[in-house]
């Protein structure tokens, strides 16, 4: 599938803006499941853009603002071809030992009732794959889907407790439970494309990665209750979402801040039928949905 792909996120400031670093993590990466045809990121003011790699091997571009603002825009936009390969994720340009991602993290570690979770299913499904399939079914069906009950800040723990929340805690609780049976798994961040039609949306998607011997990193959505496939773009890897926030850094001056983050994906086959038919001191982005 060919996707075309624009994450804007807006900053408005109460004074202006002094000076600020970010590090963006927007852009994707080409592997056996996406091939990026184009990509660019783009600020409304001006500023120097600095690409590099992070320890997981992600694309991070480091923002630099050195001029007075009182807005600030950033578009990452651009189009890549996916292919569906039943979750399977290959061709990686850079990777570490799965044994690293069995390291629980505040946003992760599991507490008495996620252990308990987690052995209820390992001992009903002990196969590590069918077990990962089943922890996803499980996830997708326990959970309540909700934006107004979490935070980047809410943990594995703490979601599942209340058993509702956003992309991002069923992607921590998976882990959370994953790696409490010894199953290395790692968070994922990206796009979905929504075959449902709905291109725009108000932030990019979560999902995870876990490893399987002889068959590598196979990536699950238990926002969605499925494997990823080719509506799928993965952006970046970490151990929880700290790892891969979008936009993370520091400023200085601005004072009080509001964000808006709007994130379009459409299909070029879409758009084609389309046209025949009509003739968060610091700064630590959005939470993922």
């Amino acid at each position: 599938m060919r996707l075309t792909i624009s994450h804007r996120t807006r900053f408005r400031f109460a004074r202006p803006l002094g000076d600020a670093i970010q590090m963006l993590r927007l852009t994707p990466l080409s592997c056996l499941n996406q091939t990026v045809l184009d990509w660019r990121i783009d600020v409304d003011c001006d500023a120097r853009l600095r690409e590099a790699r992070d320890g997981y091997g992600n694309c991070v571009t480091a923002l630099y603002v050195d001029q007075p603002v009182t807005t600030l825009t950033i578009t990452a936009q651009g189009q890549v071809v996916t292919e569906d390969r039943a979750g399977v994720v290959s061709g990686l340009s850079s990777d570490l030992p799965p044994g690293v991602f069995l390291r629980p993290t505040s946003l992760t570690v599991p507490d008495d009732a996620l252990r308990t979770f987690a052995d209820e299913i390992a001992g009903r499904v002990p196969a590590p794959l069918d077990r990962l399939h089943a922890l996803n079914a499980s996830l997708s069906e326990r959970m309540t889907y909700d934006v107004a009950t979490s935070s980047v800040s809410t943990t594995a723990a703490e979601a599942f407790a209340t058993g509702r929340g956003v992309c991002q805690d069923y992607a921590h609780i998976f882990i959370a439970a994953a790696r409490a049976g010894g199953i290395p798994a790692r968070y994922v961040s990206g796009h979905l494309y929504r075959r449902d039609g709905a291109g725009t949306q108000p932030a990019s998607h979560a999902w995870i990665e876990a490893w399987v011997e002889d068959l590598g990193w196979v990536a699950f959505d238990p926002t969605n209750g499925i494997c990823a496939d080719d509506a799928y773009v993965r952006i970046a890897s970490g151990l929880d979402f700290a790892d891969v926030s979008p936009i993370v850094g520091a400023r200085r001056g601005g004072g009080e801040e509001e964000l808006t983050v709007e994130v379009r994906v459409t299909s070029s086959a879409r758009s084609r039928q389309s046209q025949r038919q009509g003739s968060g001191g610091s700064w630590q982005q959005q939470s993922q949905g």
